[in-house]
């Protein structure tokens, strides 16, 4: 096995990951499954756990089975488009939930124009606690306008 063709889709899948973030909040989470989401703009209950976090739950086990094809198949790309889907769990996780709605009290102080410019988008979402309206963006591509002033 090429180790560029591996690295490469890898490359590739975690970029993808950031089309099919925007593409699932847009068209999934804030269509059909608006029922798991809403409770991710308007929280209705004391629990840690949101409903919203199914989400998180699918893109595990799709990488998951990734992983266990690479394994014990010839399908080797498993593995690579896996670790992409997971590697791109983790900035997500990172950026949105860590970062922006801070579930974990860490990277409280950071203050660069990146930071700034996707706390305000985020907040430009949140600020529609319906299913329409609200702008949808990619977490870790934001929007230029977003860096105005940052």
């Amino acid at each position: 096995m090429n180790i560029a063709i591996w690295i490469l889709i890898f490359l590739a899948t975690f970029c993808f990951m950031e089309f099919m973030a925007w593409f699932t909040h847009k068209y999934v989470m804030h269509g059909f499954l608006w029922t798991l989401h809403r409770d991710h703009h308007k929280k209705d209950h004391d629990s840690w756990f949101e409903r919203n976090d199914a989400f998180f739950i699918f893109y595990a086990i799709v990488s998951m089975v990734l992983f266990y094809l690479g394994s014990y198949t010839t399908f080797w790309y498993g593995w690579p488009l896996g670790f992409g889907i997971l590697a791109y769990g983790i900035a997500y996780f990172m950026v949105h939930d860590i970062f922006i709605h801070q579930r974990f009290k860490i990277f409280r102080n950071a203050n660069n124009r990146y930071a700034k410019a996707v706390r305000r988008a985020h907040k430009m979402h949140h600020k529609h606690l319906g299913k329409e309206d609200g702008e949808c963006f990619g977490m870790l591509v934001v929007p230029f306008k977003y860096f105005k002033n940052s």
